[in-house]
């Protein structure tokens, strides 16, 4: 704790009284991104893809998630780590060829089943499907993919798409959200519970459709993509029927930037009055995952990379002050083992999922940005 304390004296009054010491400023940056990515690099396995927490995990955490490896190779993304990235998208683009029968089926009638659609979890070295119900039905985790594929080949410049059979799996994949509706098909969405129609389900489709629709040999009606935001539009500011405010819409303000700056703004307020607590996000109100009380009604748990998604979009925004507040409260509740899941409600204890891959990531690429846009304004000067 000796360490976190002097970590936010350099952060807090360093930068924020305008003493900016770039050496010790920078080293302390870059003392805690080198710590980071070696945890986070830790969960990546020989095939590329990155477990959602430690191998030890009982859990279920000791698997790929779809969703989580694209929010866990972003911080590759920024540090301009690309054989890394790359490495994670060709084992992806291999775990959909692998499942390419099952796609075809989906694509020729609409899945009614939940095992019937593509899932969101595999096996590390196999690419087999895991089985078991999680939650399966989740549309968002197609969308997340599709998006970084356009995004790495177009503003990355990166090849991704290499082969005639990644073009032709890349455009069953735009096919197959058209067959299941997406825009009005209820999943289990990015927390992987009940079904609803999810505004952050839909925004992702939305996100990926746009996305790859810039990409050669890459066909998406533009009326697949206006079905989805006219859903959107009709959704928003509410993640769902049932969900007023939840943590999972600020993927639609970043990283998928498919909301007007109106829809930004009353998104970020809902969140921050309703869900910010000292040492996380809660992601909904009367969450029951890892509840700490026994009535399993109040005191739900708070998400450590809810900080780190509202640093990254303040950072973004221009508005360094909130983000730096942000980025001083996620190193006070950094651990040996790195970024937790999350915080039980009210206490100082974390569960077992330490680290959580997703949060590393985060957590990086908060640190990271801030520093960058400090050694700008240094430099300026």
């Amino acid at each position: 704790m000796i360490i976190q304390k002097i970590d936010i004296t350099f952060l807090g009054i360093f930068v924020q009284r305008g003493c900016y010491n770039v050496g010790m400023a920078r080293l302390t940056y870059d003392d805690l991104i080198k710590k980071h990515l070696e945890i986070l690099k830790s969960l990546q396995v020989k095939s590329g893809l990155f477990l959602a927490s430690n191998k030890e995990a009982e859990t279920g955490y000791d698997k790929p998630w779809l969703r989580d490896n694209f929010y866990e190779t972003i911080a590759f993304e920024v540090i301009g780590d690309w054989k890394t990235v790359e490495k994670t998208y060709r084992a992806i683009l291999n775990i959909f060829l692998k499942h390419e029968e099952k796609i075809d089926w989906a694509i020729k009638e609409k899945p009614r089943e939940s095992y019937k659609y593509i899932h969101a979890r595999f096996h590390p070295e196999t690419f087999d499907e895991f089985w078991e119900s999680w939650g399966n039905k989740q549309n968002d985790a197609v969308g997340c993919i599709l998006f970084r594929i356009g995004e790495l080949e177009n503003n990355k410049k990166r090849s991704i798409i290499k082969t005639k059979d990644h073009i032709r799996i890349v455009n069953k994949l735009v096919k197959y959200l058209a067959a299941i509706e997406y825009w009005h098909d209820e999943d289990s969405g990015m927390w992987e519970e009940g079904e609803e129609l999810h505004a952050s389900s839909v925004g992702a489709c939305v996100a990926g459709l746009r996305s790859v629709s810039k990409l050669a040999h890459i066909e998406v009606p533009v009326s697949l993509i206006r079905k989805g935001e006219k859903a959107l539009d009709a959704l928003l500011p509410r993640e769902s029927g049932k969900k007023f405010v939840d943590l999972a819409l600020l993927s639609l303000i970043w990283p998928y930037d498919v909301v007007s700056q109106e829809e930004r703004d009353e998104i970020l307020e809902n969140v921050e009055y309703h869900l910010l607590k000292e040492r996380g996000v809660v992601r909904y109100k009367g969450d029951k995952y890892f509840n700490k009380n026994e009535d399993e009604v109040s005191e739900e748990a708070v998400w450590t990379f809810g900080l780190s998604w509202l640093a990254i979009i303040y950072e973004k925004m221009g508005e360094e002050d909130k983000a730096l507040d942000l980025i001083q409260d996620l190193i006070a509740i950094d651990t040996p083992k790195g970024m937790p899941e999350l915080y039980f409600s009210n206490s100082p204890e974390y569960n077992v999922n330490t680290p959580l891959g997703w949060s590393e990531s985060l957590f990086i690429i908060a640190l990271y940005e801030m520093n960058e846009r400090k050694q700008e304004s240094v430099s300026k000067k």
